[in-house]
C-alpha cells in the first residue's frame, strides 16, 4: 500500500510541477464555457432580436396597420426593403427572413377571414442555415395578421361589413346554403356593431364609412388572440432558474478533462519509452497495482481540475448546486475515474505516443460532441439521442445538470454514476488486458 501511495505521489507531484499546463487546463474550459454558456442565454441575457424586412405593396391601412404591429413586436428588428433588396440582404445571411405583402391585400383580408374571398398570398423568404426562426417568425406573422384584419372586420364599422357581405353575396362559387349562413352571420354581427355604437352613431355608421371609422375609437369592442399566456420556467425547485452557464461549464469541464486523460495516457508511454516501466517491474510490484496507481492519480487531478473549475463558475457566473451535493460529488468522482480509465485504454490501444494523439482526438471529439458537451443532447435528431444514451459523456453532463440548474434530488444521480462506473470498469480491464510493457 506503501508502494501504491507513493507512486500516486509521485504523479500528482510531476503534473503540478508544471504551472503552465495547469494553468491552461483550468483557464481553458472556464473561457469557452463563459463563451457558450453567454451564446445560449447567459442566465438572465436577453436574446437577440431576429431581424426580418418587410415589404409593403399594398400600401393600405391594414397593411400599415400589420407593419407597425411587427415592427412593435420585441422579438422582432424589422426594416424597410423593396422586394430584390430584402431578398438579396437574407441570400447574404444579413436577415434571417423577408415578408412581402401583396397588393390587394387589405381588401382579400377580410373577406378571406370568412371564406368569402380568395386568401392573399404573403410570400416569406427565410435564410435556409437559419431554419429554425421559420417558425417563430411564422407564428409572429400570423399573430399580427390575425389581430389586425379581425379588428378591422369587427371593429372597422358598418362599410366594411357591407362590402363583405356584398361580396359573399355575389359570390356564386359559394354554395347557397353556405352563402345564406354566411348572409346571416354578418348580419348579426352588423346588429352587434350598432348596438354597441353610442347614440344616433349606430345609424350614420350603416351609411357612410367616415362615421363608421369615428365610432370604432368610440367604444366598439376589440377582437384580438382568445388567450393570454404565462411563462413559467419548469423546475425542480419555485426559486431555481435556468442558468446556461451551468450546462457549458459541465460540458467544457468533462471535454478538457478528458484531454488531460489522454496526457495523463501519453506520459504514460513516454516513460515507457524511457525504460522506467521496467524498473518500475523489477520491485515487487504487480501489473495491477502500477497501472491502478496510474488511475488513481489521474481521476484525483480530475477531482482538482474539476471542482477548481465549478469553484470559477459559482464565484463569477451564478452557478449553484440545486439539487443534492452528495450526488454531484458522486457524479464528479464517477467522471473523474472514467477519465482515468479511459486515458488508459486510449495508451494500450494507441501502444505509441504519436499514434495515441491521433486516437485521442478522435475518440475524444466524438465523446464531447455526442455527449452533447457542445449543445445540449436535446437539440439533437431523435435517432442521435437515442445514439447518445450509449456514450458515458452524456450520462457525465446529463449527471451534472441534474445536480446543478435541474435542482434534482439524489435518485437523478444514482443511474448516471452507475453507468459510468459500468464504463470505468470496462475500459480498465481492457486497458490492462491490452497494455504492453515494451513498445
Amino acid at each position: 500500500m506503501n508502494a501504491f501511495v507513493a507512486l500516486v505521489r509521485k504523479d500528482l507531484v510531476l503534473y503540478f510541477s508544471n504551472r503552465r499546463a495547469v494553468i491552461m487546463s483550468i483557464a481553458a474550459p472556464i473561457l469557452i464555457a463563459a463563451f457558450f454558456g453567454s451564446l445560449f442565454g447567459g442566465g438572465q441575457s436577453k436574446p437577440a432580436n431576429i431581424p426580418v424586412a418587410i415589404t409593403d405593396l399594398d400600401r393600405s391601412a391594414l397593411s400599415a396597420r400589420v407593419v407597425a404591429a411587427m415592427r412593435a413586436d420585441p422579438a422582432l428588428t424589422v426594416s424597410d426593403a423593396g422586394v430584390d433588396e430584402a431578398l438579396a440582404q437574407v441570400k447574404a445571411g444579413k436577415l434571417r427572413a423577408s415578408v412581402t405583402l401583396p397588393a390587394g391585400f387589405g381588401e382579400q383580408a377580410g373577406g378571406a377571414l370568412f371564406g368569402a374571398a380568395e386568401k392573399p398570398q404573403i410570400v416569406l423568404h427565410y435564410d435556409p442555415s437559419q431554419s429554425m426562426v421559420l417558425p417563430l417568425v411564422r407564428g409572429l406573422l400570423a399573430q399580427h395578421v390575425m389581430e389586425q384584419v379581425s379588428q378591422s372586420v369587427f371593429n372597422g364599422g358598418g362599410s366594411v361589413m357591407t362590402g363583405l357581405r356584398a361580396q359573399a353575396a355575389q359570390d356564386t362559387r359559394l354554395p347557397a346554403e353556405r352563402r345564406d349562413e354566411l348572409l346571416a352571420m354578418f348580419d348579426s354581427i352588423a346588429r352587434v356593431q350598432s348596438s354597441a355604437l353610442p347614440g344616433g352613431a349606430a345609424a350614420s355608421a350603416a351609411s357612410s364609412a367616415s362615421s363608421a371609422s369615428a365610432t370604432t375609437a368610440a367604444g366598439a369592442p376589440t377582437f384580438s388572440v382568445p388567450f393570454s399566456t404565462r411563462e413559467v420556467e419548469a423546475s425542480s425547485k419555485p426559486e431555481a432558474r435556468y442558468n446556461s452557464y451551468a450546462h457549458s461549464f459541465a460540458g467544457m469541464g468533462v471535454q478538457f478533462i478528458l484531454l488531460m486523460g489522454v496526457d495523463v495516457a501519453v506520459g504514460l508511454l513516454l516513460m515507457r519509452r524511457m525504460g522506467l516501466w521496467q524498473r518500475l517491474r523489477a520491485a515487487p510490484l504487480s501489473r495491477a497495482k502500477l497501472l491502478g496507481s496510474r488511475i488513481a492519480s489521474c481521476a484525483l487531478i480530475a477531482i482538482i481540475v474539476f471542482a477548481v473549475i465549478y469553484a470559477v463558475a459559482m464565484a463569477f457566473f451564478g452557478v449553484r448546486i440545486e439539487g443534492s451535493v452528495i450526488g454531484f460529488a458522486a457524479v464528479l468522482v464517477a467522471f473523474a475515474l472514467l477519465t482515468a480509465s479511459f486515458g488508459l485504454l486510449i495508451a494500450a490501444l494507441g501502444r505509441t505516443p504519436e499514434a495515441t494523439r491521433g486516437l485521442a482526438i478522435l475518440a475524444t471529439l466524438l465523446l464531447v460532441m455526442l455527449g452533447g458537451a457542445w449543445v445540449p443532447s436535446f437539440i439533437f435528431p431523435a435517432w442521435l439521442q437515442t445514439l447518445s444514451l450509449f456514450v458515458p459523456t452524456r450520462w457525465a453532463i446529463d449527471g451534472l445538470d441534474a445536480m446543478t440548474w435541474r435542482g434534482l434530488p439524489l435518485d437523478a444521480a444514482v443511474l448516471p454514476v452507475a453507468v459510468m462506473l459500468g464504463f470505468t470498469a470496462l475500459f480498465a480491464v481492457v486497458a490492462v488486458y491490452r497494455f504492453d510493457w515494451e513498445e
